[in-house]
């Protein structure tokens, strides 16, 4: 019974309310527990990131590129590019630069900082860096767990190159982490006779290596004390891969017969898993990337489409038929 004005009327129509919220709450509820639950998909950062990783208690730096049309769908290669001694991730992501072949071919990029040694970033290869105490390949291991842990790397395709002490280091690489690289690749860089002398890789190691006869910096002819020559380098790793120990030598069509320089093209084939050792050996080359638009440099090649149109034929498990 509703008596108008008294306090049961109140009391009703609250009932009234009360009733139609639950009976509301109700089928929202139902239609909500119906509605697929949607998970939020993580953003994957592309393009320039710089970060650091924690090494034996040690805080190290690099800078990576991914392309911006990455996705973690599929598996991707891997190129570590380091650099120079006396330079900076940043300078080699600029004057080796492989941004632009990343976005085209699809593959990610990183470019480690080296630490500090005698006032000079340095990359501890032996030899001139003998008094080093930085362990780069326990950093480069981490930094390639590190790596594979947030994006999708193809472990079967991860290589190493870099410029002058950054070659060296791919060279050492190429001796104590043979197992994780696919194939190195040196521009202006050797092997110390430290490195040189105790290199035992375990395995073949398809190899590039691209200098200047004229480079003041890294002998070509080596020097007693620190670097084997170029030949000793090639000589080495053409044993190491079973390759054939002539040579097939090819001239370069010189774009710029104006300049000083020129380039034979040396490819020792046969090897192991189809293992080859090329060498871009560039008459009066100097100290520089060749192709690079920083600086004075041979324009005759281009280092950065070398390296990785060499790269991009292997996996560890050799040639890509």
């Amino acid at each position: 019974m509703n008596i108008p004005n008294s306090p049961f009327s109140t009391v009703s129509v609250h009932i009234k309310l009360f009733l139609i919220l639950c009976i509301g709450f109700i089928l929202t509820s139902c239609a909500e527990d119906s509605s697929p639950v949607v998970e939020e998909v993580p953003t994957i950062r592309t393009g320039v990131i710089e970060a650091t990783i924690t090494v034996n208690n040690t805080s190290r730096s690099y800078i990576l590129y991914v392309p911006a049309n990455y996705t973690a769908e599929s598996s991707v290669p891997l190129v570590f590019n380091f650099h120079g001694l006396g330079s900076n991730a940043f300078q080699q992501m600029v004057y080796g630069d492989f941004r632009t072949l990343a976005d085209q071919e699809g593959f990610i990029v990183v470019q480690p900082n080296g630490t500090t040694y005698l006032g000079f970033t340095h990359w501890n290869v032996g030899g001139f860096t003998a008094g080093s105490t930085a362990d780069d390949v326990g950093f480069t291991d981490a930094l390639l767990t590190e790596i594979s842990t947030t994006y999708n790397i193809d472990a079967q395709r991860v290589y190493a190159t870099g410029m002058s002490n950054g070659g060296y280091m791919s060279f050492l690489l190429a001796c104590q982490m043979n197992d994780k690289f696919a194939a190195v690749a040196s521009v202006t860089g050797t092997m110390t006779i430290d490195n040189f002398e105790v290199c035992i890789p375990g395995g073949s190691m398809p190899v590039l290596q691209i200098h200047g006869t004229a480079d003041a910096t890294v002998s070509y002819e080596g020097t007693e004390t620190w670097n084997k020559s170029i030949p000793d380098v090639l000589n080495f790793w053409v044993d190491i891969n079973n390759c054939s120990p002539t040579p097939t030598i090819t001239r370069v069509p010189d774009f710029n017969p104006n300049d000083d320089d020129f380039v034979d093209h040396y490819v020792y084939s046969g090897g192991t898993n189809g293992a080859v050792v090329e060498h871009y050996k560039i008459n009066n080359g100097t100290h520089s990337w060749p192709g690079t638009t920083v600086g004075i440099a041979n324009r005759t090649i281009n280092a950065t489409q070398l390296t990785w149109d060499f790269f991009k034929k292997y996996t560890k498990a050799g040639l890509i038929q």
